[in-house]
């Protein structure tokens, strides 16, 4: 997983930080040198032997299900991942309602992976398809342990939630652009449940779920790897590369022609289901209805974020959104 500062996470809860320490420290049979926070139940671990990512989850099924999940992963074939590890321990490890699991450190490349150059978003689709390829071999295995993937259902409720949530976001911003926004949001539902059948009969793989940059992580060697199921579904690979082309686009400056240079998302961009989804502004609706559901529109820095995605974007989007519309009623 990726690299980490060192330093002591002042934004943590300190007294908890350090009841967790004090538990491993009575579990591994290694001693323990180093704990740091990354995030919210993910923690850098060195011990005098190794160097460890730990992972918390609400449930032992769903860390049994990553650990399942990883290593089919890697007998299939795909080995640009990582893998849970089985450090000499006296228990299972579950501490305060979470169960963890360890994840081998893979010390990252000093180049953070983002979406911001050609040659990046081209190889992140690609091992994205690898993913799809060898996912496909063995999804039927996981069929009643995954969900499966609903997007139109996703997407209708991330809808009505920003619907309820527009007498907030009214503060912030106002028409045209909310009734714009939402007219998108409606042609394009309108259009993806007339066309829903497609969506059913391309073959299904296991879907990642989650392919923002953070997800992709290059290694000191510059190899790229995928990281982070928690999301994982079963259902068609276009899901992935709707989200995948809806990432990349703000970095092609809502380019259509630029977007036809991507495999294998040219092989469905003159399809109309996919058309219709590509029209769906899924990443102002998800930012608007985190900003508000965490209440974090007092962080200028996000605020800044959000209204750069919905107002400083908005002319291009339309433009792309006007050209896909062109396409569809031809």
């Amino acid at each position: 997983m990726r690299a980490v500062n060192t330093t002591k996470n002042k934004n943590g809860d300190d007294d908890y930080y350090n009841r967790l320490l004090s538990y491993f420290r009575s579990q591994f049979t290694e001693k323990i040198i180093q704990m740091v926070p990354i995030r919210k139940s993910v923690l850098f671990l060195k011990t005098e032997k190794n160097t460890y990512i730990m992972k918390g989850y609400q449930t032992n099924s769903r860390l049994r299900l990553q650990e399942a999940f990883t290593t089919t992963l890697n007998k299939e074939g795909f080995s640009k991942t990582y893998k849970f590890l089985n450090p000499i321990v006296k228990d299972q490890l579950f501490f305060e309602g979470t169960y963890f699991g360890c994840i081998e450190y893979i010390a990252p490349s000093k180049t953070t992976f983002s979406f911001h150059s050609h040659k990046n978003r081209q190889e992140g689709i690609e091992l994205l398809e690898q993913f799809h390829q060898t996912t496909a071999s063995f999804e039927a295995r996981y069929r009643t342990l995954l969900p499966k993937a609903d997007l139109i259902g996703k997407w209708t409720e991330r809808y009505h939630i920003f619907k309820n949530n527009l007498p907030f976001v009214k503060y912030f911003f106002n028409d045209p652009f909310i009734s714009e926004m939402v007219s998108w949001a409606e042609w394009s539902l309108e259009g993806m449940e007339k066309e829903h059948l497609f969506f059913k009969k391309e073959p299904y793989v296991i879907l990642h779920g989650d392919v923002a940059h953070h997800n992709f992580l290059r290694d000191k060697s510059g190899t790229l790897l995928l990281i982070d199921f928690d999301l994982i579904s079963i259902g068609p690979a276009s899901f992935d590369y709707l989200q995948y082309a809806n990432r990349i686009l703000p970095y092609l400056d809502w380019s259509f022609d630029k977007l036809l240079q991507y495999e294998p998302i040219t092989k469905y961009i003159r399809l109309k289901p996919f058309l219709y989804a590509l029209v769906y502004p899924a990443d102002i609706f998800r930012e608007w209805n985190r900003i508000i559901r965490e209440k974090s529109y007092s962080d200028h820095a996000k605020l800044k974020q959000v209204m750069d995605l919905t107002i400083n974007q908005f002319y291009a989007r339309k433009k792309f959104i006007d050209r896909i519309k062109t396409i569809v009623d031809e």
